[in-house]
């Protein structure tokens, strides 16, 4: 899934030019995607991951889920990070990426004692749902403390899934106020990558810790084409 929202992102906050890449599972080719890839993005989408992935327990009746996408995604991740090309993930991809490296998922962060309220009121307008929620601590010493230049940022809020195990070599980047990771990067990857669990795509030239991180994206995706056609 690519809303516009994540499209216009990449084209402004990036300077990138976005390409969706299909849902199909096994029939995409890896290793020939690999060749024309400059970076990745993972999206967001109202969709879950289906939990056998990491062992949880079924959903509640009426979970969205999008078999075709885990397919795809989960496969691609470990392959582009150990090939180095640039990847951000946000929200479903953030959550997408710790499955991938082994880590499991809370099905609904809500029903977890002493943990704040992640996600929205759908009958909000959007521009509410997207609104600043809560900080998040950067991590000290961080790449994300890096990019933006903040030990804490706020940051909106729209997911009833977070990170339960963590997974393996992946390193905390942010943390919410009730102790939830709110961020993390595969630690020993060659190339630039970070997942994030709320959506800086939303409105992203009006917000400067967002647009710092989409900027940092498009830099590491135009010097991975470089480093690519210089072999």
């Amino acid at each position: 899934m690519a809303g516009e929202k994540y499209l216009t992102a990449i084209m402004d906050g990036a300077g990138c030019l976005p390409l969706v890449i299909p849902a199909l599972g096994e029939a995409l080719e890896l290793e020939v995607m690999l060749e024309r890839l400059d970076g990745v993005l993972l999206t967001g989408s109202p969709s879950n991951i289906e939990p056998h992935h990491y062992a949880g327990e079924p959903s509640r009746p009426g979970t969205l889920h999008d078999p075709h996408r885990d397919r795809t995604t989960l496969p691609l991740i470990p392959t582009i990070i150990d090939a180095g090309i640039p990847t951000l993930a946000i929200c479903r991809g953030f959550q997408e990426m710790n499955v991938a490296f082994g880590g499991s998922l809370h099905q609904e962060v809500a029903d977890l004692a002493g943990h704040l309220t992640h996600h929205e009121n759908s009958e909000d307008p959007l521009e509410v749902q997207y609104g600043p929620v809560h900080e998040v601590e950067l991590v000290e010493g961080g790449r994300l403390r890096e990019i933006t230049g903040a030990n804490r940022i706020t940051v909106n809020s729209l997911h009833h899934q977070g990170v339960d195990r963590l997974g393996r070599g992946l390193a905390v980047e942010a943390v919410a106020p009730d102790g939830l990771i709110e961020a993390f990067r595969v630690a020993d990857s060659p190339g630039f990558n970070m997942a994030v669990q709320w959506h800086p795509e939303w409105q992203v030239t009006d917000n400067p810790p967002a647009l710092a991180l989409f900027r940092a994206f498009g830099e590491a995706a135009r010097e991975h084409a470089l480093r690519t056609i210089r072999g």
